[in-house]
C-alpha cells in the first residue's frame, strides 16, 4: 500500500501562484511514476502532469504546459506541482496518484486538495 496525502491548495486570484505538495508513504517511493491529475465540477476527472520515478521525464496536459511544473524529492517521498498564471479554469479538486513502473494503471490517491481561482 502507497499513502498519499496532499497539501497546498486554496483560494487565490487569476494570475496568482499555488504550490501543492503530496507526501508518500508505505512502499518505496522511488518504484513509482507520480501523477497529478484534477477534477471540477461535473466534469471528469483529468491528467495534468506525471513526472517518471527517476525525476527526469515529465509530461504535461496541454492547457498547463509552460505555467505547471511537476517535480519530486525521492529522498522525501515528495511530489510536488507548481502552479503559475493560474486562470479560472484551473479551479478544481487536486489529487496526487502513484502508478508502479511496471504498470499502467494508477494504483494508489490522495484525497485531493481544492484549488478556487478566482477571475
Amino acid at each position: 500500500q502507497v499513502q498519499l496525502v496532499e497539501s497546498g491548495g486554496g483560494l487565490v486570484q487569476a494570475g496568482g501562484s499555488l504550490r501543492l505538495s503530496c507526501a508518500a508513504s508505505g512502499r518505496t517511493f522511488s518504484n513509482y511514476d507520480m501523477g497529478w491529475f484534477r477534477q471540477a465540477p461535473g466534469k471528469e476527472r483529468e491528467f495534468v502532469a506525471v513526472i517518471r520515478r527517476s525525476g527526469s521525464t515529465t509530461y504535461y496536459r496541454e492547457s498547463v504546459k509552460g505555467r505547471f511544473t511537476i517535480s519530486r524529492d525521492n529522498a522525501k517521498n515528495t511530489v510536488s506541482l507548481q502552479m503559475n498564471s493560474l486562470k479560472p479554469e484551473d479551479t478544481a479538486v487536486y489529487y496526487c496518484a502513484a502508478r508502479h513502473f511496471s504498470r499502467t494503471d494508477y494504483d494508489y490517491w490522495g484525497q485531493g486538495t481544492q484549488v478556487t481561482v478566482s477571475s
